[in-house]
């Protein structure tokens, strides 16, 4: 038997053969050719063959999961239509003579080298999805098969040195009980997949492959990162009983369904999930959301040529709105920009994007995107419980700007004879630390707090979590971000206001007793997270945590905090 430890991407337990997932060889030489029109021309029908395998793979993934994950696969035909991309595949045809295999390698070469060289998560993504694409019109060209996973027959555990996009979406859940590969991190696209699947993957192994035979039996345990290679009988016994009794927890959880979100000594809170389009309402009913606490706009501008109408933003919105059928939706208004591109904006490049033109601070430059997407809202507001929450907000003046324009849209909109909701809600996210601070004159203006954690935990650290070199400094429960939470959420009491948090720190059970005794309202986390959520919160004295909070906000290190709880484990379990 051997082990393999990597980062638990999805969680689970699988138990079978090994798929050990190999690329065919592409091999490419320098070729010239005499005939320049007829080479483009076999490039167009290559490029036209890709585009119609990965429209039926997105017709099968929208089916299957929901148009957010498909939309990947749209993004993909738009890199096949790029003109800087082909572009340059074609002027190399014509200027140096050469086949279109060879230009479309060298070409394709150096954006992937570009883009993953970059520090910066989502860009170095944009290189996996270039070799994704162009790997598949290099084997149009050389007339080689892809692996088609869809076609298995029998459960397996697929092993590989990556998966892209398509591979994963290719999946069949009766035969792929898991995968495991030897790069990628929990927000690559494949992790993202393996999640929304609902399949045990482990990412990160650096030589999984190295370390695994076709054929042969592994574990893979997707709940602490690690693959056990030709486990022995007692292993299979003991995993068997394990996955088992998840099984039943499982089973056990779906009962909480329909029951409030109440602790041991009737404390109620709200659980709400995160979504990312209209598809994920039915997920998020399902795992019995009480609300949606973060609705990311995103999708609707990527995966495109052109900004969305006015009239396709109001039919997602008021989808969502009643779909949830009178429960609150807070709507994130558009966070892009930066690291997040639109191609068709055209936005600046920047050395530091995560602190860049992003966010509230493009829709308050660009007012015309930004006002369509609060008219929409308020048009879509006559069907739901809408909130409305500004992201990466910094400065009381970018709130009052963000407020100002909704109320000139609003007042346009009735002036003009639609309706418009009078009990819409106005928040902010809290996720830059000056916010955190200021968040006693901030609570006497806004409606509601939302702590996203994920920017929150770098800004106050200044450690970005993608970098392995800090990726340490990461901490969830440092005492110096679980002041400003708690800072945010007094501040926020204060006035009578509302705080929730839409970061995974929300979801993550180990810091649920520390959120409670902080006096969180609201937890908003992936769908899948809010039946173990609501179960752990059964168990717990939210009294009696409360006594712990000045003790957990005296502490020096994250360490020491956690080492409290384990303390004083017993005595906050009910």
């Amino acid at each position: 038997m051997r082990t393999v430890a990597g980062i638990a991407a999805s969680p689970g337990i699988a138990i079978a053969k090994a798929y050990l997932l190999e690329m065919p060889e592409l091999q490419v030489e320098r070729q010239t050719v005499a005939d320049t029109k007829a080479e483009l021309q076999r490039l167009e029908r290559a490029l036209a063959a890709a585009k119609a395998e990965l429209e039926e793979i997105r017709l099968q993934t929208e089916a299957r999961l929901g148009a957010d994950k498909a939309a990947i696969f749209e993004a993909h035909v738009l890199v096949l239509s790029d003109p800087e991309l082909i572009g340059a595949v074609q002027a190399k045809v014509e200027s140096e003579g050469v086949n279109a295999e060879y230009a479309l390698a060298e070409t394709a070469d150096f954006y992937i080298s570009l883009f993953a060289q970059m520090d910066n998560d989502y860009m170095k993504e944009r290189a996996a999805d270039i070799e994704d694409v162009t790997q598949r019109v290099l084997a149009q060209l050389l007339q080689v098969k892809l692996p088609d996973l869809s076609l298995l027959q029998e459960e397996v555990v697929i092993v590989a040195e990556d998966l892209t996009p398509s591979e994963t979406a290719q999946m069949d859940r009766r035969y792929v009980k898991g995968f495991t590969t030897n790069i990628g991190g929990r927000t690559s696209h494949s992790a993202i997949m393996a999640r929304s699947l609902g399949i045990p993957a482990i990412v990160g192994t650096k030589d999984i492959t190295r370390q695994v035979q076709d054929g042969e039996m592994i574990i893979l345990d997707g709940n602490d990162g690690m693959v056990l290679v030709q486990p022995d009988e007692e292993q299979l016994v003991a995993y068997n009983d394990k996955q088992l009794m998840q099984q039943q927890q499982q089973e056990q959880w779906r009962k909480l369904v329909q029951e409030p979100s109440v602790t041991a000594d009737g404390h109620t809170v709200e659980l709400a999930a995160n979504i990312g389009t209209p598809d994920d309402v039915a997920g998020a009913l399902v795992n019995g959301a009480e609300g949606v606490g973060l609705f990311r706009t995103e999708f609707l501008y990527m995966g495109r040529n052109a900004l969305p109408t006015e009239e396709e933003q109001l039919q997602a919105y008021r989808a969502v709105l009643e779909g949830m059928g009178g429960k609150p939706v807070v709507v994130r208004t558009l966070d892009i920009g930066g690291d997040k591109e639109l191609p068709y904006l055209q936005l600046p490049k920047e050395l530091n994007p995560f602190l860049g033109f992003r966010a509230i601070r493009l829709c308050l430059a660009e007012t015309d995107i930004f006002r369509t997407q609060i008219r929409a809202l308020l048009r879509a507001s006559v069907s739901g419980n809408l909130k409305i929450m500004f992201p990466m907000i910094a400065t009381l003046q970018e709130f009052r700007a963000a407020k100002e324009i909704v109320a000139e849209e609003k007042a346009k909109l009735q002036a003009s004879g639609h309706a418009v909701s009078e009990a819409i809600e106005l928040g902010i996210m809290i996720e830059i630390p000056a916010a955190a601070l200021l968040a006693d004159q901030f609570a006497k203006e806004v409606d509601f707090f939302s702590i996203g954690t994920n920017d929150l935990i770098q800004y106050t650290m200044a450690a970005d979590r993608m970098n392995e070199q800090v990726a340490h400094l990461y901490q969830p429960f440092n005492p110096a971000l679980l002041r400003l939470i708690d800072g945010v959420i007094q501040a926020a009491h204060a006035q009578g206001k509302w705080v929730g948090m839409c970061g995974e720190m929300a979801g993550d059970l180990q810091a649920l007793p520390i959120l409670l005794a902080l006096g969180l309202d609201e937890f908003s986390m992936s769908a899948a997270s809010i039946l173990p959520t609501r179960s752990a919160l059964r168990g717990l004295s939210q009294l009696q945590l409360q006594q712990l909070r000045e003790e957990i906000l005296a502490k020096a290190t994250p360490e020491e905090v956690l080492a409290l709880l384990d303390e004083q484990l017993e005595e906050v379990y009910a």
